[in-house]
């Protein structure tokens, strides 16, 4: 398959762009689909947009001073490629969303598949509208799918827990902090399955609820670190299940993946 890729050079997009390729499909990346000119699309056969302009290190806040840029790059961005992916006759298109979509439900609230959207910070709101846009495109040989990830973690430079893991061998104080994580290899593996099958519609995709003293005593245990671990957070989190993608076949790693990936994430950190 010839698959459009935007985002690739970003945290997630690293992993997607890895793991297309190991399956023998053919990668196009887009690094300058926001800039209002045509998107390279002809022939290819699925369009994966994972690109998101943002304050370096933010998703939500990741506007910044300029919320409207944010609104126009993100949400306005992502339609027009969208429709131009209709028009260019590409098959398929998977738009990488968020559990942020779901931002205003109290702490604590179950996230089933099909759960109605319900945003709150303009993050989740140019998420939410973004996939609103591609779902009314969807049709007449066209299949569309959003797939609303959690926090996405895994080896690479500049990964998220780069600073945290630095904190913590450093003796700096660490916030306690409970939140719901998957593998970049995961998410990827969520995507390929949906373009294999031709699914569409909202798919949720999380797979541990982690909190940081847990992960900081894997961290401990393999560094042999003396600071002792922050305790662990108090309060309720809204968890989302994924029957959708358990349907399809998808399995995430759990625990065994984490485990796996720490050398690899530790590696440089002192």
């Amino acid at each position: 398959m010839r698959i459009a890729l935007t985002g690739a050079s970003g945290l997630v997009g690293r992993f997607l762009l890895r793991a297309f390729r190991a399956e023998g499909h053919q990668v196009e990346t887009l690094p300058g689909w926001r800039l209002g000119q045509p998107a390279p699309l002809d022939g290819c056969e699925a369009l994966v947009h994972a690109g998101f302009a943002h304050v370096p290190g933010k998703y939500r806040g990741g506007e910044g001073d300029d919320p409207q840029r944010f609104v126009a790059l993100n949400r306005d961005g992502s339609l027009r490629l969208f429709e131009e992916a209709k028009a260019q006759g590409v098959g398929q298109v998977v738009f990488l969303s968020s559990r942020a979509v779901h931002d205003a439900r109290p702490a604590g609230t179950p996230l089933p598949d099909g759960t109605p959207v319900a945003p709150q910070s303009l993050y989740g709101r140019v998420k939410a509208e973004a996939e609103a846009g591609l779902a009314a495109l969807d049709g007449a040989g066209f299949r569309t799918a959003s797939i609303r990830a959690t926090g996405v973690y895994g080896p690479g430079t500049g990964h998220k827990w780069e600073g945290l893991f630095a904190d913590y061998l450093a003796g700096r104080p660490v916030a306690p902090r409970k939140a719901t994580e998957l593998h970049g290899d995961d998410l990827s593996a969520a995507i390929l399955l949906i373009l294999a099958r031709g699914a569409h519609g909202a798919f949720n995709a999380s797979d541990l609820l982690l909190d940081r003293h847990d992960l900081l005593a894997e961290v401990q245990r393999l560094t042999g670190c003396p600071h002792p671990l922050p305790p662990r957070a108090d309060g309720p989190v809204s968890v989302m299940s994924c029957e959708r993608l358990t349907a399809l076949g998808w399995r995430p790693g759990g625990w065994e993946k984490l485990r796996d990936s720490l050398p690899a994430m530790l590696a440089g950190i002192s």
